[in-house]
């Protein structure tokens, strides 16, 4: 029998699965679209025991998964650790979240002389399809948030694995099967398929009614592009790039430069800046920021080199970096990137000149110092960003009355205002949001992480004067008057 550890070191006595082949793509979809009615129409509490015992299998499987992941994508151990906990405690969330039943905002409005009664819920979409992320083989892939919160709304997954970790994709799959099984779900309620082209079958297939991706912004785009020009368009929920705006008061420069130094130094190049919400645009202001800005050049010139996820990540950050240092009055503090090293890179710009390439993600351990003068300045210029993930702000508890113009700025543009931290990780929680509008990501309405990620997959359905054999059980309530909902429970007045 083979044990988890022996099943850890598959990836390096095997090939790379072949990609899935169109009518491979074309079969997932068909099995998935047969459990869409058994897997919709299956009580809250069921998918509740689903998903807590596909939690139970991942932990089985912990060592296994975590092993692989560490030979394919080189993350440390106590990342790829700490992000199998996250996989976990999202899936143990969402069952949760079914057990709360207030996503499905169940709203009953009984009928009176001039009016019908009406009741409203939400339900599944159907068969959806997950891109894997690169960066977060476990938390974005395979077994993650997208995964798990689709699940839980009663929609059959295909995942498309991510060409980098086909191995780690692979085990937490069969632990997915496995809880699936186990838990009574219908055959097909979970499917794994791989390589670029069937990517692009998967969500040009007509069973699949919705896409959850995140990667980069021109890869995301295609398949946005894709699934909009279907004859019957669908919901693209994609998370593409972001800037993660971080503004420093020159109170809060002067105050606590050397902490605020090393969290943004950590910031940069944790997980060699691998992260969706790495601070990329540093606004620090002239004088008052200068012992700052040396403070962290510094910190970054010790970083040691750093291992980047594939090759083609570290080629793309050459690149991002490259046009950063090619841009106009642009003065490079530490390049650290030199002969395809992944070491950190830290420009510094006038805010006059923050434009063009300074305004593209670089998606590893870099970052652009955009030197101010004046709060307007800086309004002006996070209102001309795009959208974004998050947007920090580092101040003095006495300059709070002073910030609304710059906290109205963040506002506009951003999923999550963070004040006094940096962004860096994503709580998993109810009240988490990791969106943003374009090019965050393509749809600001919702949120990939936290309890309101599940409404991604559902829509809204009204009842009228419907008999109550026919109703879901959230709407079968009979007692007079109109519910009310109070902290996500239904209640009547």
């Amino acid at each position: 029998m083979t044990n988890a550890t022996d099943r850890a070191t598959e990836p390096l006595m095997t090939s790379a699965a072949a990609d899935s082949t169109p009518a491979e793509v074309n079969a997932a979809c068909s099995a998935a679209a047969g459990a869409a009615a058994g897997l919709g129409e299956s009580l809250r509490s069921e998918r509740s025991a689903f998903l807590h015992e596909l939690a139970n299998e991942l932990d089985r499987d912990r060592e296994a998964i975590e092993g692989a992941a560490a030979i394919e994508t080189s993350l440390s151990a106590s990342r790829l650790s700490a992000e199998m906990t996250r996989a976990v405690n999202q899936a143990r969330l969402f069952a949760d979240v079914l057990d709360d039943g207030g996503y499905l905002e169940a709203t009953i409005d009984h009928a009176t002389s001039t009016t019908p009664d009406t009741r409203l819920t939400r339900i599944p979409l159907g068969p959806v399809a997950v891109f894997g992320a690169s960066n977060f083989p476990l938390a974005f892939g395979v077994p993650g948030g997208d995964t798990v919160s689709a699940l839980a709304a009663g929609c059959p997954v295909v995942v498309k694995g991510h060409p980098g970790h086909p191995h780690t994709s692979r085990l937490a799959f069969e632990a997915i099967q496995r809880a699936a099984t186990t838990s009574g779900m219908p055959p097909g309620t979970i499917a794994l398929v791989t390589g670029i082209e069937a990517g692009r079958s998967l969500v040009l297939d007509s069973h699949i009614q919705a896409v959850g991706f995140t990667g980069s912004t021109p890869a995301g785009r295609i398949l946005f592009d894709l699934a909009s020009s279907r004859p019957s368009p669908i919901p693209f929920y994609g998370e593409l790039g972001s800037l993660n705006p971080v503004v420093v008061t020159a109170a809060a420069a002067l105050a606590r430069t050397p902490g605020i130094a090393a969290t943004l130094a950590s910031s940069i190049s944790s997980s060699a800046g691998q992260l969706c919400t790495k601070p990329g645009l540093i606004f620090i202001p002239y004088g008052a920021g200068d012992a700052l800005v040396a403070a962290l050049a510094e910190l970054l010139a010790a970083v040691p080199a750093l291992t980047m996820l594939n090759d083609g990540i570290q080629q793309r950050f050459t690149q991002s970096v490259e046009g950063w240092t090619a841009a106009e009055a642009v003065s490079v503090l530490v390049d650290r990137t030199h002969r395809g090293s992944a070491g950190p890179h830290l420009t510094s710009v006038d805010i006059g000149r923050l434009s063009g390439p300074l305004l593209e993600e670089a998606f590893g351990p870099a970052a652009v110092i955009v030197r101010y003068d004046t709060q307007e300045q800086v309004v002006a210029a996070l209102q001309s960003v795009g959208g974004q993930l998050t947007t920090s702000l580092l101040f003095e508890e006495a300059e709070a009355a002073e910030l609304g113009s710059i906290a109205r700025a963040m506002k506009g543009r951003s999923g999550r205002l963070v004040f006094n931290d940096i962004p860096t990780g994503v709580a998993v929680s109810w009240s988490m949001t990791h969106g943003g509008p374009y090019p965050a990501t393509t749809n600001s309405a919702h949120t990939s992480v936290g309890s309101a990620a599940i409404k991604r997959w559902l829509r809204p359905v009204t009842y009228q004067n419907a008999p109550e054999t026919v109703l879901p059980p959230e709407l079968r309530e009979a007692s007079r008057g109109i519910p009310r909902r109070i902290n996500g429970s239904l209640t009547t007045s």
